[in-house]
């Protein structure tokens, strides 16, 4: 590995969080001799990001911990348009009070990561829909769209693929590289930004960014990607069983997110630890070493770390507990995920796949049926007897709760209200 001169590039590299980066000797000597400011984007699509971005808040952190200036961009403008980097089909057009409503949301999220504030090193949050909304499109295709050539534009992997599979492609989203490309350059005067980050899928996008930097400014800029990553067995990083792994407490409890790490594949675990912990690579190297039994060890501490970088040490902590003795001691924890039915349903008897379903422990009633006749669905840790089964008022304990569990590892509580 290159002996770099720079604690960022050093640390990224170590760590396994670098996927391609333009002119890094360049860069590194830049970042060893003062203060720099990077960005990256994020589109408003929803209102959380979810496990997908952690990597590239990772970056962002790693870029602040070692001296520099991290800017968060909020796609205020450029999700009106919506991204089709490798996608099949365009995203669905939001209005901007959707908008609007999904960036307050995202916010949330950096807030945990990143300091903000007014120091030389201290996070900034921009909105391109500052500079985006207020362009003129005559001035726009005169200024900034000839420096772009259609050719190099239908020759970006992300446009080749929804093209040769024969799929609608919008004369809007085509648009989306040009404006991401812009976003470059105002950063770059607005906050002499000299770097944007993003995931590999944005290498094309960011590169032609650095190149309409030096055409239109003169300006020497920086791209750098990380891997897009996917566990072992080739499963989507950032996708549960009852779908995406949110960032924001508002959608998903720190229980919840612990055990989604706690389930991690064993040839993932020091992977993880390196990408998405602040962890030193020998305790990594340690954890990573461990087999058999042991390797679940690895795995809890995969799980509180991250889980304290995104909910607080305390909920880290009170989520690794509730699973120990929920696992560990048969418990019923009170910390546990907790839905409400209300008392007369129970009453009248609950289809005990229907209840599965409601509680989020299966993602369709048809899926909540497979389970209980794999013998997967518990009631009050009990194997549920049958897909006919019914849960009642019968099953509630002293505190008017029962629990309700998929497998050994997941569990929730259902209350009578």
């Amino acid at each position: 590995m290159t002996a770099f001169k720079s604690d960022f590039m050093r640390i990224v590299h170590e760590r396994g969080m670098v996927h391609q980066c333009s002119d890094a000797t360049r860069l590194d000597e830049l970042l060893a001799s003062g203060v720099r400011t990077a960005y990256i984007g994020f589109d408003c699509t929803a209102d959380s990001l979810h496990v997908g971005s952690l990597l590239q808040i990772m970056m962002l952190r790693w870029w602040q911990k070692t001296g520099h200036r991290p800017i968060t961009l909020m796609g205020g403008g450029t999700t009106k348009v919506g991204d089709p980097s490798f996608r099949d089909e365009a995203r669905p057009l939001l209005t901007d009070e959707q908008i609007g409503a999904n960036m307050l949301g995202i916010k949330q999220v950096f807030s945990k990561y990143l300091k903000f504030g007014n120091g030389p090193t201290d996070a900034v949050m921009l909105n391109n829909a500052d500079w985006l909304d207020t362009l003129l499109y005559i001035p726009m295709l005169r200024e900034v769209g000839r420096h772009f050539s259609v050719n190099r534009m239908l020759s970006m992997d992300s446009v080749k693929l929804r093209l040769e599979r024969d799929q609608p492609f919008s004369f809007l989203e085509f648009n989306y590289m040009i404006l991401q490309s812009y976003d470059f350059v105002e950063l770059h005067k607005r906050q002499n930004c000299i770097l944007q980050m993003g995931g590999s899928d944005q290498w094309g996008n960011i590169v032609m960014g650095v190149d309409l930097g030096r055409r239109m400014a003169g300006a020497d800029l920086f791209a750098v990607t990380t891997p897009l990553i996917a566990t072992s067995s080739g499963a989507k990083m950032g996708k549960s069983m009852t779908g995406a792994v949110w960032l924001n407490a508002e959608r998903i409890s720190a229980y919840d997110f612990w055990q989604y790490w706690r389930n991690t594949e064993d040839a993932d675990v020091g992977r993880f630890l390196k990408l998405f912990t602040e962890m030193p690579l020998d305790e990594v190297a340690r954890l990573e070493a461990l087999k058999g039994q042991e390797i679940n060890e690895a795995k809890k501490t995969l799980a509180t770390e991250v889980t304290a970088l995104a909910h607080g040490r305390k909920a880290a902590e009170e989520a690794a507990e509730t699973a120990r003795r929920t696992f560990e001691e048969g418990a019923r924890a009170a910390t546990l995920p907790t839905v409400s039915v209300p008392r007369a349903r129970l009453a009248e008897g609950i289809a005990a796949f229907e209840l599965l379903h409601e509680a989020g422990l299966a993602e369709s009633r048809n899926e909540a049926r497979k389970l209980i006749k794999g013998g997967g669905g518990r009631l009050n840790d009990k194997p549920i007897a049958g897909d006919t089964a019914t849960v009642g008022e019968a099953d509630l304990d002293s505190s008017g709760t029962l629990k309700l569990s998929a497998g050994r590892k997941r569990h929730v509580l259902v209350r009578a209200v």
